[in-house]
């Protein structure tokens, strides 16, 4: 598995965490996961083996739906801002442009500067940025500020992109499954 640069702070060093944005990244984990459980529990080694090979299948649904979402937009329009940089892998897996993010960094806590925010909102208008994506674990504050500065729509609340975190039981993004194709949907829709 490829690792993503890291954004240059320290604790970035290791590159960008955020894995499993790639369906392809899960399907190595998984096998990782099926080997630790083996290890422990060789008696479930089939099951586990069964389990894995069956969730391998679903992954594949997913990466080629999410695939063929994606190709609905046209390439021009194919253009992602959010709160933070959690979501290069999907970015460089589905082939969307990345144009930047309200807190610049892998650290939710990190914040932009005047500037940064005044050259983010320039960088949106010229390059015809049509929506931002807030995420379920950060305020959307600064994201709906830029966006009104900006002139562009911002999707928040329940449309919020899940990028660390899963959604409590019974959301939209309970699941991993369910998060990605949650994501994939808010994504698409504010695009077209």
């Amino acid at each position: 598995m490829k690792i993503r640069s890291g954004n240059g702070d320290e604790e970035e060093k290791e590159g960008d965490p955020h894995i499993w944005h790639n369906p392809l990244n899960v399907k190595i984990m998984i096998v990782s996961i099926e080997k630790a459980f083996t290890a422990e529990d060789p008696a479930g080694a089939v099951a586990y083996k069964a389990n894995r090979t069956a969730y391998d299948g679903r992954i594949d649904a997913l990466d080629a739906d999410i695939a063929r979402q994606i190709s609905s937009l046209a390439p021009a329009d194919r253009k992602l801002v959010t709160n933070h940089d959690a979501f290069g892998y999907y970015v460089d897996r589905y082939q969307l442009t990345f144009v930047g993010s309200i807190i610049p960094s892998f650290d939710t806590s990190a914040e932009l500067s005047g500037r940064d925010v005044k050259d983010l909102v320039e960088k949106i208008r010229s390059i015809g940025v049509k929506a931002i994506f807030s995420e379920s674990s950060l305020p959307p504050n600064t994201a709906e500020t830029i966006g009104r500065e900006a002139g562009v729509k911002v999707v928040a609340g329940e449309d919020s992109l899940y990028g660390d975190t899963l959604g409590p039981q019974g959301s939209d993004g309970a699941t991993y499954l369910q998060m990605e194709e949650h994501n994939t949907r808010t994504i698409v829709d504010a695009l077209k």
